[in-house]
């Protein structure tokens, strides 16, 4: 009988919450469905894609209008199938076996798989019970590991916290000899983004993607922006045809919108805001909920020993939201979600 090896024997495949919800509020997605010009132009370019042609291996149309939206050189990005194959592809590409990858936790979980899957070595650092990152504690223990790489999400998810920019400006300069990814993957909610100093670290990738704010989740296109060196070899070492015709071609769509892209996000704040308030408001009538978390994303991070109970409950009402050990994290949604879930929530904690 053929034996796994041991990197693989005993992985566990990623779950979602499986099933038909009411209320979709645990991953994160924009509760704002595309306009319907939008849609009638993702509908013509579906109808005349020539499905017989490989896509632009380079994906210079939508590195193009990324750049234009975010004022970088267009020549310093490079796309990909989401931000899930640019991080398996960066940890394949700059650690080698044993290489030690610093991770600073709770964050993205994958990180640690995908560096794991690469052979390399992850060294976390754990928050304390603020959510936020110390850097000091950081730099230190990226120095006593002498790390390969240091990879955190900025604003973070799951917590909502964020790192200002000067306080990652501190971070990049005590760390030369580390490659810093910087997963701004909600970053288009807040106003700290390294993007426009980008060019000035030889050890800075960022990562971005239409997922969130683009409302974009379903075709998949992420970037890693940096110096042209850096990226080069993301171009190299990534499959050839790695972004399919009708994402490139989708993606230009999303990014040529900015004024409509600005008022989506306005709309995402807003509703961020309220559900952040509302829950503050929950939370001071009833112990159960033990801390509302400030968030620069669009979901709210929820402190409740009872999470457990919770999230079970609110499944049972039509209701899904994201749980970790002791923590609900809920995005915020429609005015019709939003209510529902705190209405819920009101219910139960009754």
């Amino acid at each position: 009988m053929f034996e796994l090896n041991e990197k693989i024997r005993d992985l566990i495949p990623y779950e979602p919450i499986r099933g038909h919800f009411d209320v979709r509020l645990d991953a994160n997605e924009s509760f704002l469905s595309l306009p319907e010009d939008v849609r009638q132009q993702l509908a013509e370019i579906a109808r005349t894609l020539p499905y017989n042609r490989y896509p632009d291996p380079l994906a210079e149309a939508v590195c193009q209008a990324f750049g234009e939206y975010y004022g970088v050189d267009p020549a310093c990005v490079a796309g990909g199938d989401g931000s899930d194959e640019l991080i398996n592809i960066l940890m394949n590409a700059f650690l080698e076996k044993g290489d030690t990858l610093v991770t600073v936790l709770p964050d993205f979980s994958m990180y640690g798989f995908y560096a794991h899957m690469a052979g390399g070595r992850e060294a976390a650092v754990r928050k304390d019970d603020s959510l936020t990152v110390d850097v000091d504690l950081v730099i230190r223990r990226v120095q006593e590991e002498k790390a390969r790489m240091l990879i955190f999400s900025n604003p973070c998810n799951p917590t909502g916290q964020g790192l200002s920019r000067e306080e990652v400006r501190r971070l990049l300069r005590a760390v030369p000899d580390t490659l810093v990814v910087l997963d701004e993957a909600y970053m288009d909610f807040w106003d700290q983004s390294m993007l426009p100093q980008v060019q000035e670290y030889d050890n800075l990738l960022i990562l971005r993607t239409c997922s969130k704010a683009f409302a974009g989740a379903g075709i998949r296109l992420g970037f890693v922006v940096g110096q042209k060196r850096l990226v080069d070899v993301v171009r190299a070492v990534k499959s050839p045809y790695n972004l399919n015709a009708y994402t490139q071609a989708a993606g230009v769509v999303l990014l040529s919108r900015k004024e409509e892209e600005q008022c989506a996000i306005r709309k995402i704040r807003e509703s961020t805001a309220f559900l952040y308030g509302e829950l503050c408001r929950l939370a001071e009538r009833s112990g159960v909920l033990q801390r509302v978390y400030p968030t620069c994303c669009n979901f709210v991070l929820v402190k409740t020993a009872q999470a457990d109970s919770l999230h079970r409950q609110l499944l049972d009402r039509g209701i899904a939201v994201r749980r970790f050990p002791g923590y609900l994290r809920i995005t915020a949604g429609s005015e019709t979600e939003n209510a529902r879930v705190l209405q819920a929530l009101g219910e139960l904690l009754a």
